[in-house]
């Protein structure tokens, strides 16, 4: 039998002469094209600048919102470059008895615009304990700040006193003016160190205001408020409404007005 061609529709066969038909020839499939490893890369790499761009961005506009706040330069200062605040602190304070053998953060200095998170932080450092001492060393500062600090110290049932510590840890007296004696306030208990002076004054604002008395109102109001709440007695409110210099208290004048608690050497 002689070999011969058979079309059935689009598939073609060819009979052997001698033996089974033979199946044709097995198309080849090409593989699928290779993926553009480089173009692929690249979009990655673009959504990765792209997102960084849009993080820095962020931080941008956001740094330049909050400096463009009023005082906001002194706030980043205070709190990042240089603080107004230096603290140390004495293993074992010498009080003339009081407080005896206690750990102490001595602070100094005027207190800040950023005095409040920094009064925080060192107090964290300090692990400090219920009953242990911050001694105070300041002419003032912020008024919002001192407050801020007075509500930490009671929070933390700390005691308070006025003066500084030598290598030693014997207290020598010093002074606490204007807003310190707020933060002097927030002790538990309040040492009155001989020597040492408490001054008080009319606070005021530096911000540019349309009605100064309403203000200097507001002030006073929010100063009761906090004193009463640290047991401080209103009369206090009143000696700093009369005048604006300092006036320093006399020992007897701020035991009277529950200032000071616990009068050192005259137990």
């Amino acid at each position: 039998m002689s070999g011969e061609n058979h079309q059935d529709g689009k598939n073609r066969f060819r009979r052997s002469p001698t033996g089974p038909s033979v199946a044709p020839p097995r198309t080849q499939i090409d593989p699928p094209p290779a993926l553009p490893v480089r173009a692929a890369r690249y979009r990655r790499s673009y959504w990765s600048v792209a997102i960084f761009v849009l993080l820095i961005c962020g931080i941008g506009i956001r740094a330049y919102r909050d400096l463009s706040r009023p005082d906001a330069w002194d706030y980043w200062k205070d709190q990042y470059g240089s603080p107004s605040l230096t603290s140390s602190l004495v293993p074992k304070l010498d009080l003339d008895g009081a407080a005896q053998g206690r750990r102490a953060l001595s602070i100094k200095g005027e207190i800040g615009p950023a005095a409040a998170k920094w009064f925080r932080d060192r107090l964290d450092e300090a692990h400090l304990v219920a009953g242990d001492v911050i001694l105070m060393s300041s002419p003032g500062g912020d008024l919002n700040q001192a407050a801020i600090m007075g509500e930490v110290i009671r929070s933390r049932a700390l005691v308070t006193a006025v003066g500084i510590a030598d290598a030693a840890g014997h207290v020598k007296p010093s002074y606490c003016a204007s807003a310190c004696v707020l933060v002097y306030a927030g002790g538990k208990t309040r040492f009155g160190v001989p020597g040492s002076g408490l001054g008080v004054h009319r606070f005021t604002t530096t911000k540019a205001i349309d009605d100064p008395v309403t203000e200097a109102q507001k002030i006073a109001g929010a100063v009761l408020g906090y004193m009463t709440k640290m047991g401080v007695s209103s009369s206090i409110v009143q000696a700093m409404s009369e005048t604006k210099e300092i006036r320093w208290l006399a020992p007897k004048e701020a035991l009277a007005m529950n200032l000071i608690t616990d009068p050192i050497g005259k137990r």
